[in-house]
């Protein structure tokens, strides 16, 4: 019996780990100098697995300030598919779920977005959807914080899917689709 409760007195002292001194974020602290807990992160610190080395890859610009003319990553259905919805997330309010710069935001008063199928969005590189994701461009801002690069990637290859739907040429369609398109009347593709 005794040292059953020799052995209970002796977990008393973990306690201390649990009680042990902590600051909640932005608590006063007489420990440092400034009086602050929190401390500002070493300069050059990179949080783990967030070292971009790759310019190319996290923006879509060139060493030689170009855009990049393909995707780094093979552009497959798992890949558009990843990219329509961060599409459908980030972009379609504004360009709409087509791409038309019509979406709802637009429809609520905010300026209209330029069309992705305009000729001008239709010859750029898919380096150039990776760029204007990353660092903005006109009203549009920049969705760096929001957006991965790999995502970012997926977006512009989306982007260009959607382009091609508006226009793609009949050759490379299956044929069901040139008939369906026929029969419904509905105008086809240039």
């Amino acid at each position: 019996m005794v040292g059953a409760c020799l052995s209970l007195l002796g977990g008393c002292r973990r306690q201390d780990m649990f009680d042990q001194p902590r600051h909640d974020p932005l608590e006063p602290s007489s420990f440092f100098p400034d009086g602050a807990s929190a401390r500002t992160p070493v300069k050059g610190t990179v949080a783990r697995g967030q070292l971009r080395e790759d310019r190319a890859f996290e923006s879509g610009v060139t060493p030689d300030a170009g855009f990049v003319a393909e995707s780094p990553q093979p552009i497959d259905r798992a890949l558009l598919d990843r990219g329509r919805e961060r599409f459908d997330i980030y972009c379609a309010p504004c360009h709409g779920r087509v791409g038309d710069g019509r979406g709802m935001i637009v429809q609520r008063g905010f300026k209209q977005p330029s069309s992705f199928h305009v000729d001008r969005l239709r010859a750029m590189p898919i380096g150039y959807f990776v760029d204007v994701i990353t660092n903005g461009f006109g009203q549009m801002s920049s969705y760096r914080g929001q957006v991965t690069p790999e995502d970012r990637w997926a977006v512009a290859a989306y982007v260009g899917a959607l382009q091609l739907s508006q226009r793609a040429p009949i050759p490379i369609l299956p044929r069901e689709d040139v008939e369906r398109a026929l029969r419904s009347g509905t105008p086809g593709p240039q």
